[in-house]
């Protein structure tokens, strides 16, 4: 499916629209007035850098022990206890607001304006920024429709979480491209009779551009 069959695009929000909480620490280092390379692992980004994530991908480590050590680590140079979810608000919200990817706004704005319905399917988007911080993000509120899993207690790739997402837009799931870095939420797409795109975080901009073509949407 494409340009003129499309009828909507649902987004994951994390990797997606979000930078990942890895592509942000030079800033948030900065913020804090700590010297570069205060926080140097970068995760999946560049995983030489981080023995805990080579751990993760090894099935050495909890994805959850992973992200517990990293908030301890930050709640250490900070002076004060905080979880990863407390951590990943303060490393997303910047003097300026919430950090987008510039080219999720663009996107959006096309699709709106080629009349496609526009929707969120995140997964802990509430848990970890809450809904106040979503309501303050003009971009994130602006969606048609917000599914989160830690509102609705279904997760992708669960056939269900799409079925909901297709029945909130109003549209057949034959009319919507999904939008997902995680693989294996773009195959539960896919079964589930969506367009799946999958997001490449190592290349934002590329991947943005899939989606246009994907929807017949311009440069």
């Amino acid at each position: 499916m494409s340009g003129p069959d499309a009828k909507g695009v649902l987004l994951d929000v994390g990797g997606v629209l979000l930078p990942t909480p890895w592509e942000l620490l030079e800033d948030f280092e900065a913020r804090n007035g700590w010297p570069p390379g205060t926080l140097p692992w970068r995760g999946p980004l560049d995983p030489a850098t981080d023995p805990l994530w080579r751990a993760v991908r090894a099935g050495e480590l909890s994805s959850r022990a992973f992200f517990d050590r990293r908030a301890a680590e930050l709640s250490d140079r900070l002076g004060h206890a905080l979880s990863w979810p407390e951590v990943t608000r303060r490393i997303f919200e910047t003097p300026d607001g919430l950090a987008v990817r510039p080219q999720g706004p663009a996107l959006v704005a096309a699709a709106r304006a080629a009349g496609l319905r526009t929707g969120l399917l995140t997964s802990k988007l509430v848990a970890f920024l809450s809904r106040e911080v979503v309501a303050r993000s003009e971009f994130l509120s602006s969606f048609d429709v917000l599914l989160d899993e830690s509102e609705t207690g279904v997760a992708k790739p669960d056939p269900r979480a799409y079925h909901q997402a297709a029945v909130a837009m109003g549209l057949d799931p034959a009319g919507i491209v999904f939008v997902d870095d995680d693989p294996s939420n773009v195959a539960g797409a896919d079964a589930a009779g969506m367009a799946g795109v999958h997001f490449d975080v190592g290349d934002p901009g590329g991947s943005f551009e899939r989606v246009r073509r994907r929807l017949g949407l311009g440069p």
